[in-house]
């Protein structure tokens, strides 16, 4: 087998750890979930990892003396923190996975800075141009010259 062949093996074999190990991650993320209580415990709620409402407890009877718009004001409030619960856990799981500087609640809540990961231009422009025009081995010959 030739140096090529087994750097194409070896790259494939890294591609497929990477691949099973990503896999992982999804299905850990999966089963995450995110619980908030309110104050007063007038609410308790559980969220997905995707965000969805997965329950909703009344430890006390404190909603009963709460206003209609009072119960939706907690509730919504307690949801979201529920959220960021969860993606803070997921933040934490996944933070040896994805490039410095991203993570999936900045991604979610749009506050993540794509710019800096994906430049406008990429950075060796010249070097792909070369390697569109010459071919891989003519690419590797020129960069071995003086």
């Amino acid at each position: 087998m030739s140096g090529y062949e087994q750097e194409i093996d070896r790259l494939l074999a890294d591609y497929r750890a990477r691949r099973d190990e990503a896999d992982s991650v999804r299905r850990r993320i999966n089963e995450v979930t995110g619980t908030a209580t309110a104050p007063r415990r007038v609410v308790k709620v559980t969220v997905s990892a995707r965000g969805e409402l997965v329950d909703i407890d009344f430890p006390t009877g404190a909603f009963r003396r709460m206003t209609p718009r009072e119960l939706a004001d907690v509730l919504k409030t307690t949801i979201a923190e529920a959220r960021a619960a969860a993606l803070a856990e997921i933040d934490s799981m996944v933070f040896d996975h994805v490039p410095l500087g991203l993570s999936p609640s900045a991604l979610l809540s749009g506050t993540a800075d794509i710019g800096g990961l994906l430049p406008a231009e990429p950075e060796s422009q010249e070097a792909m141009r070369d390697f569109l025009k010459h071919g891989l081995f003519e690419s590797r010959r020129d960069d071995s010259r003086p």
